[in-house]
């Protein structure tokens, strides 16, 4: 009987660790910049260019998170790689649509968004079809390069991101183009990276593409279906669970509620985006395998046990210091910011372990099952918020945080249920 020091050990031997190693280093020089370039940004931005910011960040977030109709994520899965360029051709051919549709949406919308956003995003609104693009290419060519295990390129496609979409925020923020430097900094950080994806995919698989026809594009678009029908909904319900409270508070509070926000996650993501995306990001490209030979369940519970060592304390201690040191590293203006990390603290620890192998019920054709739980999360966390909005607008940002917890932890119970069948 192995032990569980000895189980821990083997996950992080060979190529699974490796590859985790290459995207990690990438993605903590990458928050390194991150962490670096933030206490300059507070001092040249002020926190209502912040709430700017997060409102637009929001508005792409809910249109490209679908601008793939989800079938990006479907394209390490199969054997061949027919069926895979299959896939990532109609992604590109979805992104173009939803760009073309968000163009025709801000164009006759453009009074409704500036009421919706309480005309903060007033002379920006071209940014957004521009974004939702590069951010639907960039998927869908990251996934490929994952399916071929080209971590190294996805590392550099981070470094590139970080490195650009900062350089560009500072310049802009130097010259005191407020907050148009940090929406700018957003696309370009948005786009960096696409052009190496797409010279790496052309390079080394150009004669799939010329193989590809109508009649293979429909088999396989017929083949993998639930995707669009079941992820489509199931992400958007994730992603308008994260990003419509945060219109909602910029909505309802008084203050630039939403900006503090912002950089409280933005600061708090930094080890997820540091462990858990690179570990998701090898998940998914080794679970479909797993799953095959019938060893998903053992897997996917070394996953979850790692990264609840890896992360339970670090998170913790950030939650404890943050209402001290926030003030002193940002600014006074921002103490409000560090009181909101320490809320956020339960809720982004359950999401470092459950984000990660959320993929479990996709791999395991639980695509419904997965779009019910995510509605079931948009409903608790955007209903908190308004409730939060019409009668305790102190205590917003709170309430959303709680639910966030709570629909985290309700996840990762579901994901260990259906696990128990394999």
């Amino acid at each position: 009987m192995k032990t569980f020091k000895q189980k821990v050990k083997m996950l992080f031997q060979g190529t699974f660790f490796k590859n985790i190693s290459v995207l990690v280093g990438a993605t903590a020089f990458a928050q390194l910049i991150t962490i670096i370039t933030i206490p300059i940004l507070t001092r040249l931005y002020s926190p209502e260019d912040f709430n700017v910011l997060a409102i637009y960040s929001s508005v792409i977030a809910l249109i490209s998170v679908v601008s793939c109709l989800r079938l990006e994520i479907a394209i390490p899965i199969p054997k061949e790689d027919e069926d895979a360029v299959a896939l990532l051709f109609l992604s590109i051919c979805s992104v173009v649509g939803i760009t073309i549709l968000t163009v025709i949406g801000v164009v006759l919308l453009s009074t409704q968004i500036e009421k919706v956003t309480d005309g903060q995003l007033i002379g920006f609104m071209w940014l957004i079809p521009l974004s939702v693009f590069f951010a639907g290419v960039y998927k869908a060519l990251q996934y490929w390069a994952t399916r071929k295990k080209a971590f190294s390129l996805v590392a550099k496609t981070r470094l590139s991101q970080a490195v650009s979409g900062s350089g560009t925020q500072l310049g802009f923020g130097y010259t005191g183009m407020a907050p148009i430097g940090l929406l700018i900094g957003q696309l370009v950080n948005i786009s960096g990276g696409v052009i190496g994806l797409s010279r790496y995919f052309l390079n080394n698989n150009l004669s799939l593409v010329r193989v590809l026809n109508v009649d293979k594009l429909k088999s396989t678009f017929k083949r993998y279906d639930r995707f669009p029908k079941y992820s489509v909904l199931e992400s958007f319900a994730n992603t308008g669970a994260t990003q419509i409270p945060v219109i909602l508070i910029a909505y309802y509070a008084v203050s630039a509620e939403a900006g503090f926000l912002m950089l409280a996650t933005r600061l708090l993501s930094i080890p997820i985006s540091l462990i858990g995306s690179a570990v998701a990001q090898v998940y998914i490209s080794e679970a479909a395998r797993k799953y095959e030979k019938g060893l998903l369940k053992e897997f996917t519970h070394k996953i979850i046990i790692t990264l609840l060592k890896i992360g339970a304390i670090p998170i913790a201690f950030v939650g404890v210091i943050a209402p001290f040191i926030i003030p002193l590293i940002l600014g006074e203006r921002w103490e409000r910011t560090g009181i909101i990390i320490s809320w956020m603290v339960p809720w982004f620890l359950m999401q470092f372990i459950t984000s990660p192998v959320s993929m479990t019920l996709h791999i395991t054709d639980h695509q419904k099952l997965a779009m019910i739980l995510q509605f079931v999360g948009f409903l608790l966390r955007v209903g908190t918020v308004m409730v939060g909005g019409l009668y305790f607008q102190e205590y917003i940002t709170e309430i959303y945080s709680i639910s966030g917890f709570i629909f985290y932890s309700l996840y990762l119970l579901i994901v260990l249920i259906v696990l128990k069948k394999y």
